[in-house]
């Protein structure tokens, strides 16, 4: 049977995701009605960071039907942050068009790098090999097996930490600061976009430092609905 605290982190990973998924799904409906290549591409931004909620979504229903978590361990991890890459690199891709479309290419051409050692160290990870021999990303936590989820935390002395907070750290001050910068500047409606899509990516980034600090609880609850209230005003921002 599934512990209190299992069922808060099964069932708000659950809502996330399939909440960020109809959004995303909704930004690719109106951006074929629309010409609106960015929305499409904020669709894809939101699937993929509902997707950061696969793992624990897929851990709670193994416990709750069968009794026995992901094993390996590192399975969770794997599922869940597989997608940050490829999430940031489309964020920063909306942050560059609207605030440097002229150095579009080269932002994202870094913050694609950056991704793909990220991406290399937490796939060596999975198969239990370390690059540049840096051992293991994350550890696992355990209380009581087919009960608890598993909790998994950063080792924060490994390079792939300090790739996640520079991708949350850039997303933040590019696409959160700066947008909210832009609608100080702007007027009207174009003023009420910005202050959205600034809105938007700063719940990202905050809340998802605290959806990977905090210990499973009840304090998921408003995180991952924060979470949810990101997609709605990315979506709404660049709806028009």
């Amino acid at each position: 049977m599934v512990s209190t605290v299992g069922l808060i982190v099964g069932l708000t990973a659950c809502g996330a995701l399939l909440t960020e998924t109809v959004i995303g799904l909704l930004s690719f409906y109106h951006s074929k009605k629309l010409q609106a290549r960015l929305l499409a591409i904020a669709g894809l931004t939101i699937v993929f960071t509902g997707l950061l909620y696969l793992g624990p979504l897929l851990e709670f229903f193994s416990v709750l039907l069968y009794g026995n978590n992901l094993n390996p361990p590192e399975l969770l991890t794997l599922l869940s942050y597989t997608f940050v890459a490829p999430a940031l690199i489309l964020a920063m891709y909306i942050g560059a068009e609207l605030m440097m479309p002229e150095k579009k290419w080269y932002i994202v051409g870094i913050y694609t790098v950056l991704g793909v050692v990220f991406e290399l160290f937490l796939w060596l990870d999975f198969f239990g090999y370390s690059l540049f021999g840096t051992g293991p990303i994350f550890s696992f936590d355990l209380e009581t097996p087919g009960e608890t989820l598993l909790d998994a935390s950063f080792n924060r002395t490994h390079p792939a930490y300090f790739l996640v907070v520079i991708f949350l750290v850039s997303v933040f001050i590019f696409c959160g600061i700066g947008f909210l910068i832009k609608a100080k500047q702007a007027t009207g409606e174009l003023r009420r976009k910005f202050l959205y899509l600034g809105i938007g990516f700063s719940l990202f980034t905050i809340c998802g430092v605290f959806d990977s600090l905090i210990a499973p609880g009840i304090w998921l609850i408003p995180v991952r609905a924060g979470m949810i209230v990101y997609a709605f005003l990315v979506y709404v921002g660049l709806k028009t």
